[in-house]
């Protein structure tokens, strides 16, 4: 039976991780939708027991949920990662798997900058402490309780070579800063546009990471490498979660290994409130944020156009953005 004659029922799994404000559009063949605000992972396997299409954004697929789902043909993430959907069940059953390329090529650059400069400026530091009347007990125009450091002349060291990293290396230069690409940890011979991973962790004023999260990244910054971190930088994370040991991101923050950190991403989202994040979150020299440096309005209005592009593609015998062969 061709795809046409079919009327397939695609399920959305969590449309809440998409903002209110995006317009998602209907498909152009007949279809039956079904969209749910969130679902738990106990909840997936009998929502797309009988879906041919399902989309989902965070909530996982795993092989037992592709188990009970025989007529399932697609898995559309709306996303750019795939770790959240089992790709060898996927591939075993002969469906295929999409994601979302391209998307953040401003507003996760935008948002590591943001981070960079709070940090650097002590922004949040002296916002709090004008809150809580600081200001007023200097009995001056100006008071100095936080390091304040421009970014021209310093190093950038870039820890992901895709058109992520090399955004933030171009808003780097911009600033007038030293950009490094690193090498891949462990990984040698890649050429003279790339420093050795650890020289960049010895000689980076401002540390940034723009890399998956695979078993040779997990913990890919942990003890060893705080130690490494000669001039107190900077690290920020607007990747994922895991990537850095957060354990001994709290241990290089009560030592002073690092100036600071800026987070957008944790290992558990949200966070419960022992989290090794959450106590770092009233310290001047960090920041967390909700895992929100992909959602600029216009990053998300684009997500879902293409997230819309590649079910239609689908559909239509023309299958794009595949993570399956």
């Amino acid at each position: 039976m061709n795809n046409a004659d079919r009327t397939p029922r695609v399920v959305f799994l969590d449309r809440d991780t998409l903002s209110p404000e995006t317009h998602l559009r209907a498909l152009e063949f007949p279809h039956r939708l079904e969209v749910f605000a969130k679902t738990a992972p106990s909840e997936v396997r009998e929502r797309i027991r009988d879906a041919e299409i399902v989309i989902t954004n965070k909530a996982p697929v795993r092989r037992e949920d592709i188990a009970s789902a025989p007529n399932l043909r697609l898995i559309a993430i709306a996303a750019t990662g795939t770790d959240i959907v089992d790709l060898q069940a996927s591939i075993e059953r002969g469906i295929t798997v999409t994601n979302i390329r391209n998307y953040a090529v401003n507003t996760v650059p935008e948002h590591t900058f943001a981070l960079i400069f709070a940090l650097r400026r002590s922004i949040v530091a002296y916002q709090d402490a004008v809150i809580q009347g600081r200001w007023q007990e200097a009995e001056q125009f100006c008071f100095f309780d936080f390091p304040i450091r421009d970014l021209a002349g310093s190093t950038l060291g870039i820890v992901g070579d895709g058109f992520l990293g090399r955004a933030v290396a171009d808003l780097g230069r911009a600033f007038g800063m030293r950009v490094l690409f690193s090498t891949y940890k462990g990984v040698s011979g890649m050429g003279p546009l790339y420093t050795p991973f650890d020289e960049v962790m010895r000689t980076s004023d401002v540390i940034t990471l723009h890399c998956p999260l695979l078993p040779s990244t997990q913990n890919m910054i942990s003890d060893r490498e705080f130690a490494l971190m000669e001039r107190r930088p900077l690290l920020i994370n607007t990747a994922r979660g895991g990537l850095v040991d957060e354990w001994a991101l709290v241990e290089a923050l009560d030592s002073g290994q690092i100036g600071g950190a800026g987070f957008d991403v944790a290992t558990t989202e949200p966070p419960p409130t022992d989290h090794p994040l959450m106590r770092l979150s009233t310290r001047p020299n960090f920041i967390l944020t909700p895992h929100v440096a992909w959602a600029s309005q216009e990053a998300v209005q684009s997500l879902a156009d293409q997230l819309i592009d590649n079910i239609e593609a689908f559909w239509s015998g023309h299958p794009r953005n595949c993570v399956t062969p």
